[in-house]
């Protein structure tokens, strides 16, 4: 028992930063599944499978979200249809240095940096909280960028960490897409990892406090005036980060026909504008708030190491 309350109070004081590393970070942990077959041809099977979902759903995009939880592994995933030729797409995120343009737009993001060498290239991110914050006060993580194949019909990357703080592990970000008709592109993501008993703790903490009345997108039943209720506690969790970063992403494809100048103005204006579009899920700040923040931060990052 006092093993117990003291894990459950060391946990409760790490809780804003296990808390962000599990909101923030698209990952795929190795305990859910093995890697993928790594060709176009379950994605493609994959987007024939949900084209029902992909034309008739509550997002009024085509997109499908699902996510699922063990009793030590969260796991969430979004396959959906973008409206940019593959070749975009393929060169806009098949390559580590983009995704520092695409990290920063999540409001928990403060610094993004991606540095290679011979042996590998690292993506090092600190992580925060939703107003602007000196670099000294955020945490600091750094994950391995590797480009897993990259075909004219076909592109896969992931960015991974073996250990995170709170005892997680085995943190994975999975990305991989190919072209459909009408010039458009199927884009998987699907991301996870693992805890133990102190991260266990703290999320559970979490829940019972500011994340309360937190929901995600899955749908769980209707109100009786016919509104629909939606899942909450470590899924909503998982489905509502899913969905920031599936918005930072298409924000940034968004940007490129934008002249150079414009285009960090106009992926912050559509990122807000899209979780806007889901407020009951994903409003944190407001956008004056917001769009200041990013701009000095987006600043500092271009300077910073």
């Amino acid at each position: 028992m006092y093993i117990s309350q003291r894990l459950k109070a060391r946990s409760l004081r790490w809780m804003p930063v296990f808390v962000l590393i599990c909101c923030v970070w698209l990952v795929c942990g190795k305990s859910f599944a093995a890697e993928p077959d790594v060709s176009n041809i379950p994605l493609r099977a994959k987007y024939t499978e949900l084209g029902k979902q992909l034309r008739n759903n509550q997002f009024q995009r085509a997109l499908y979200l699902n996510s699922a939880e063990s009793s030590h592994d969260l796991k969430g995933e979004i396959y959906a249809v973008v409206d940019y030729p593959f070749a975009t797409v393929n060169e806009a995120l098949n390559n580590p240095a983009h995704w520092c343009d695409v990290l920063i737009l999540h409001v928990n993001i403060k610094y993004c940096h991606a540095s290679s060498s011979k042996a590998d290239t690292v993506l090092t991110v600190d992580l925060g909280k939703k107003y602007f914050q000196p670099l000294a006060d955020a945490y600091r993580v750094e994950f391995n960028y590797r480009g897993i194949i990259t075909t004219p019909d076909y592109f896969a990357l992931e960015l991974n960490a073996e250990n995170g703080p709170l005892s997680t592990r085995d943190y994975r970000i999975w990305v991989e897409a190919t072209p459909v008709k009408y010039g458009r592109t199927f884009l998987h993501f699907t991301y996870a990892y693992t805890f133990g008993l102190t991260g266990s703790l703290t999320m559970q903490g979490y829940l019972a406090t500011i994340g309360r009345d937190k929901v995600g997108f899955t749908v769980t039943g209707k109100l009786p005036n016919g509104q629909p209720t939606y899942i909450k506690g470590v899924r909503g969790v998982v489905e509502r980060n899913t969905m920031r970063y599936y918005l930072a992403i298409d924000a940034y494809l968004a940007a490129l026909t934008a002249p150079t100048k414009d285009q960090l103005e106009k992926r912050l204006q559509k990122w807000y504008d899209g979780t806007d579009q889901y407020a009951r899920q994903l409003h944190e700040v407001e956008r004056v708030d917001y769009l200041a923040m990013k701009r000095k931060e987006y600043l500092r990052q271009q300077v910073a190491q």
